[in-house]
């Protein structure tokens, strides 16, 4: 069934029952010449990216994250000196971990505001200590290969980008902390 049938007038004065479904009337439509569509956007739609000592992380596009101010990490005994703890996340614990330690990076300088990156909610909530807020990224240019990383850090960057003498990394925060935790390193 295309049409829907009634013998009411729409606002612009044509019956009712001559009007397409909303699906029906998609199928239809062209687009004018010159419009961008979704696909072509996406390549042109920013993205977030974040930094870790010398390394550049991109946020997933999709994922809720947000940043923290100085929150209280209350440490786990006896844990990897990479985990720093939890953090209480509107009644979430949210494990919280250092980058620049796991990957044996330089250290924070210690005048450093002190923040926290939290990818996604609920029970699949986790932090990395940050260097400073992430920042919107536009018309990165693709790498054709990686620069050498860390070995931990290798399966989980698909494709590398080059924005402003910086290299980002697009980065699979998810299949790394679960590695991570399989791991048990």
């Amino acid at each position: 069934m295309e049409a829907i049938s009634s013998h009411e007038s729409g606002p612009d004065g044509m019956a009712v029952d001559e009007w397409l479904l909303p699906g029906a009337a998609l199928e239809r439509f062209e687009p004018p010449a010159g419009m961008m569509l979704a696909a072509a956007a996406e390549d042109k739609r920013g993205r977030y990216g974040f930094r870790v000592a010398t390394l550049g992380f991109l946020i997933k596009p999709g994922c809720s994250s947000e940043v923290l101010r100085k929150p209280d990490i209350w440490d786990l005994p006896g844990s990897a000196p990479w985990l720093l703890g939890l953090v209480n996340l509107r009644s979430n614990l949210v494990p919280i971990f250092d980058l620049r330690r796991l990957f044996d990076l330089p250290p924070r300088d210690g005048s450093a505001a002190q923040l926290v990156l939290v990818f996604d909610q609920g029970e699949k909530a986790v932090g990395l200590l940050i260097d400073d807020f992430p920042k919107p990224l536009f018309d990165m240019n693709r790498l054709p290969g990686l620069p050498q990383l860390p070995a931990e850090l290798q399966a989980h960057v698909r494709n590398g980008y080059a924005k402003d003498n910086t290299v980002w990394l697009e980065f699979d925060h998810e299949t790394f902390f679960d590695e991570l935790a399989r791991s048990g390193k």
